[in-house]
């Protein structure tokens, strides 16, 4: 599906996981860019992947879990990967830091850019950062509880050879715009060149983050082993 192919109501409502309603609503509210035409409603698919994202980031805990489910199911039925390390499997060890120096946006979004570049990869480092840096002029993607999320705005399937996690913690804690208005000191770059795990991905992370006990564990990590091990704990207490 190309991300520039104008959805319907129905399609685009089950690319997104949510009732066409709902969607409707959405769209009358101005939340998300659609063109109304003889009373109805078409979406261009990369304006529902970007409303996605923002919505996973924003949505209340029962919302998101049952929007992670849905997605769950729907690669289930595709026969693709449903693993309950969906993320332990995708995290690099040689892409996690614990000391990163940053104390401000920009230089977290560098240093974290960097970070992944580190394991080779990435195909373009600079429009790496360019897309990061758009995408949190847009909307943060601090979503409290002391967690970011770092991905570009548009998914582009050719930026990374394949597709992987980067983590990093920070010395201090960072105002990166979390809806709390807390500092942020856990940083997690997805790095996917496919739509749809970009998107199960960063449902995952969120379920993780408000409710498997992850950033206790984060905080508490020692070494790179230790924070694999923590999501390794988190997602298998949110497999119970």
């Amino acid at each position: 599906m190309s991300s520039n192919e104008t959805l319907s109501l129905k399609a685009a409502a089950a690319v997104a996981h949510i009732e066409p309603n709902e969607l409707r609503h959405t769209a009358q509210r101005g939340e998300i860019d659609a063109t109304l035409r003889g009373g109805e409603w078409y979406f261009l698919r990369r304006d529902i992947d970007e409303w996605m994202q923002r919505h996973l980031l924003s949505a209340r805990e029962k919302d998101l879990a049952k929007c992670h489910r849905s997605m769950a199911d729907e690669r289930r039925r595709r026969g693709m990967a449903t693993a309950g390390r969906l993320v332990e499997s995708l995290l690099r060890e040689d892409c996690i830091s614990l000391s990163l120096a940053a104390k401000a946006k920009p230089g977290v979004i560098r240093d974290m850019t960097d970070l992944a570049a580190q394991c080779g990869l990435v195909y373009d480092e600079e429009s790496l950062f360019r897309e990061l840096l758009a995408r949190e002029e847009a909307a943060s993607t601090a979503i409290g509880e002391g967690v970011a999320f770092l991905h570009p705005r548009y998914h582009d399937p050719y930026m990374f050879e394949d597709s992987f996690i980067a983590y990093a913690r920070s010395e201090k804690p960072v105002f990166f715009g979390a809806p709390d208005g807390a500092g942020t000191r856990h940083f997690f770059l997805i790095c996917a060149n496919d739509r749809d795990l970009h998107l199960h991905v960063l449902a995952r992370l969120a379920v993780l983050a408000h409710g498997a006990g992850l950033v206790a564990r984060l905080e508490e990590a020692a070494s790179p082993g230790d924070v694999m091990a923590a999501v390794r704990e988190a997602e298998a207490e949110y497999s119970k």
